[in-house]
């Protein structure tokens, strides 16, 4: 079954991210390698960001000693253990939470230069210590002649740093080419827009390709059938208030 809203699903933000987020990367991937192709390549590459979050926490069901202590059995000439003689205490503790961040690469076919970045943004992109490590990133490639693309289809947690504030809206696609900054085209994305269509930039002479975001969100909402582990009878794990909260409650109801 379809999604029900005419853009974003603000049900997708909530626990299935982390899936949408690897499948949308790689579904603007398939539907950008024909329009490069030959003269680019797109290529998605991987990487993974530890976060130490509060909420998670796992615990062991067995305690090893670092070090164990043998006292000498003179009459047998071995040495036994002395075993600890009362139970350790059984205490949860914090696991970093490994989450995947994906940026497709378009890179010249012929001396694999890099022209465009893409940025599917994530929640590690926007929270703590990967937000930080984001940042950096962008900064290393705003400093180049590489264009940069991202889309943030989030809407908790915080925005990319901008010398003007971004308007009022839970989601933005920001394009920032390379001749033209530090100016950056925006797209801010209400809740019930169309997600865009987004010309995507390559080197000087050559003509932009265009990114359907919306075709490639139903694409992976319809084959990875998001339908069948989505309740939209319940409210979305992110909540919404207002107006949006009316709007889509009326828009969800059977």
């Amino acid at each position: 079954m379809p999604s029900p809203f005419p853009g974003m699903n603000p049900y997708l933000e909530g626990n299935e991210w982390t899936s949408v987020h690897t499948a949308l990367a790689l579904a603007l991937a398939r539907q950008l390698a024909p329009l490069l192709s030959p003269r680019y390549i797109v290529r998605p590459e991987q990487r993974f960001i530890a976060e130490s979050m509060q909420d998670i926490a796992i615990v062991s069901r067995t305690l090893y000693p670092d070090v164990l202590i043998a006292a000498r059995d003179e009459a047998m000439g071995t040495a036994a253990v002395a075993m600890p003689s009362t139970a350790p205490l059984q205490l949860a503790t914090v696991i970093p939470d490994e989450e995947p961040q994906i940026t497709l690469e378009i890179r010249d076919a012929a001396h694999r230069v890099l022209v465009t970045a893409i940025e599917v943004l994530s929640l590690s992109n926007k929270r703590s210590e990967g937000y930080g490590e984001y940042v950096e990133k962008r900064t290393r490639i705003l400093r180049s002649r590489v264009h940069l693309l991202e889309i943030d289809l989030l809407r908790r947690w915080v925005r990319v740093p901008m010398r003007e504030a971004l308007p009022d809206a839970p989601y933005f696609v920001l394009l920032s080419r390379a001749e033209r900054r530090p100016l950056t085209e925006v797209w801010p994305v209400a809740l019930h827009d169309r997600l865009p269509r987004i010309p995507v930039p390559l080197l000087p002479g050559d003509a932009d390709v265009p990114l359907d975001l919306q075709v490639a969100l139903d694409t992976v909402y319809d084959e990875l059938r998001y339908d069948l582990s989505i309740d939209h009878t319940q409210p979305p794990d992110v909540p919404l208030d207002g107006d949006d909260a009316r709007w889509v409650a009326k828009l969800v109801q059977p």
